[in-house]
């Protein structure tokens, strides 16, 4: 009998295995909510669980945005608080627990400070120390924080883009406090110029730490002792041929089976103007692509894989790299793009293939404003954008992809405007909303009527409009257009009341 139970085991779990393989492969994007933020921009997410509590910052230039995260992905609003002299923006946000104190770690990029605030109970912040920087600690123009928690201590690990720069150590106090362990000035062999991702692997009792170094074109690894002190291991640097390490930006890696990965995307130099911001404009540029190193027994990097940019993915000007889930030994990863204006999800399985599944276009540049958060077994991906118009932080759910083939979306706007709003101003709102269908190509069709109900069941509304998308992206490039934008700030000061419903249909 306990033989048959276990070859049923060993068939339920082989299909559910097989199951959950084919999900991988169908994942998709679905935007669940979008708020508005009081900063300028939205240039860092991070998020945090506290208690039965989940909770989003959102930092941009000058302050910070706090939101409550619930298990359908909504946001809601709690609080904001302000940067060190009104500076930032916010970069690296970190949260961790310190020996029962939950604090958030922030860069202030151009206060050229780290600032501690504690979590308090409702998820407000409470600024309770700071740090400024010194010829000797490399903390100008912060941008990327790491928590490194050793067998006795907590330290902070720093990275920037200062003009001296180098990679700093910080132990964590109890109070929040930092105090400065070590710093190692950037030099010609480690990649620490630009340091905008970090990862730490801990692997049989030993810590090691992977840098990207952005002005530098390459990746470093370190080994971290007990005490918080750091030394160089071994360093990759791009080529012209097979690496795609120019500006290199977002850090990560997953344990699989008994690999150990490390996942680095970059932000070709080609993006920005030769000869001001990029130290070395002498590039060459042989693509876009998302890099796997695989950690060898010395806790080095050795170069293992590529998933090269094409006409299928979304992968220019990569920024962000988020790991979703870790299951039946593959990963999910989401790639956060600036130029291609997407989130990518992408499959990294044991063997350290990474492949692409599907991406949403989400109508708005990703900076380093990306975060993935789990609530009860759901996937959730936070973002925002570094755009000083759109002001807005959304959410999105991974979850298997619907089959909307031969089907289109209708994006349903109801109206009413106020009793006071006058006719021109009225047939002006209307022409505004016409001619969103110039300005927006992703706009398939566009109609629009007065009100005609006699049922008296219209709710006051007078003005319904009608567009249709062919697909998610367009929807979600619309939404967040900067035409559409400038509509909604133009019309809202008239508008009474609106109603939108969006429907599937053949």
């Amino acid at each position: 009998m306990n033989c048959i139970k276990k070859v049923v085991l060993a068939i339920v779990l082989v299909f559910s295995q097989v199951g959950m393989a084919q999900v991988s492969e169908e994942l998709m994007l679905y935007r669940k909510d979008f708020k508005s933020i009081s900063g300028n921009n939205t240039v860092s997410v991070t998020s945090y669980e506290k208690g039965d509590a989940h909770y989003v910052f959102a930092g941009g230039v000058g302050n910070i945005d706090v939101y409550s995260l619930s298990k359908e992905g909504i946001l809601t609003p709690i609080s904001n608080h302000e940067l060190y002299r009104k500076e930032g923006p916010a970069r690296g946000m970190v949260a961790d627990n310190i020996n029962g104190t939950d604090f958030l770690f922030v860069a202030n990029k151009h206060g050229n400070v780290i600032e501690t605030f504690e979590i308090l109970n409702n998820g407000s912040l409470k600024r309770v120390a700071l740090v400024e920087d010194t010829e000797e600690t490399y903390l100008g123009t912060a941008i990327t924080l790491e928590v490194i928690h050793m067998n006795k201590s907590s330290y902070l690990f720093i990275g920037g883009l200062e003009e001296t720069p180098g990679l700093s150590s910080f132990k964590i106090q109890n109070d929040g406090k930092l105090t400065h362990v070590q710093s190692m000035k950037d030099d010609d062999t480690i990649h620490t110029d630009g340091v905008i991702g970090m990862f730490t692997h801990k692997i049989k009792g030993e810590t090691f730490l992977y840098t990207s170094g952005f002005q530098d074109n390459g990746v470093s690894s370190f080994r971290v002792y007990e005490d918080g002190r750091f030394k160089n291991i071994n360093n990759i640097s791009d080529n012209t041929t097979d690496r795609f390490l120019t500006g290199a930006y977002p850090v990560t890696g997953v344990t699989l089976g008994n690999n150990n990965y490390v996942i680095v995307g970059h932000r070709h130099h080609k993006y920005y103007k030769r000869g001001g911001f990029i130290k070395r404009p002498d590039f060459v540029y042989h693509g876009d692509g998302v890099s796997v190193f695989k950690v060898n027994k010395k806790g080095g990097l050795e170069p293992h894989f590529v998933l090269k940019d094409d006409d299928t993915t979304k992968l220019q000007g990569q920024t962000r790299i988020e790991v979703v889930s870790v299951d039946n030994n593959e990963a999910i990863l989401a790639v956060g793009t600036r130029d291609d204006a997407s989130i990518q999800l992408c499959k990294l399985n044991e063997e350290g293939i990474l492949s692409p599944i599907n991406y949403l276009e989400t109508g708005f540049s990703i900076y380093y404003g990306l975060r993935s958060h789990t609530i009860e077994g759901s996937h959730f991906l936070i973002a925002g954008s570094f755009r000083f118009d759109l002001k807005k932080i959304a959410t999105y759910k991974v979850s298997p992809k619907i089959n909307r083939e031969g089907k289109v979306l209708r994006h349903m706007v109801s109206l009413k405007y106020k009793e006071e709003a006058t006719d021109e101003q009225v047939a002006e709102a209307v022409k505004a909303f016409v001619d969103l269908g110039k300005d927006i190509p992703e706009i398939a069709d566009i109609e629009w009527g007065i009100n005609d109900s006699a049922e008296g069941n219209s709710k006051g509304l007078t003005h319904c409009f009608t567009l249709t998308f062919n697909d998610e992206h367009a929807r979600e490039i619309y939404l967040f257009h900067k035409a559409h934008l400038d509509l909604v700030s133009q019309i809202g000061p008239i508008i009474a009341d609106v109603l939108v419903l969006d429907y599937w249909t053949d």
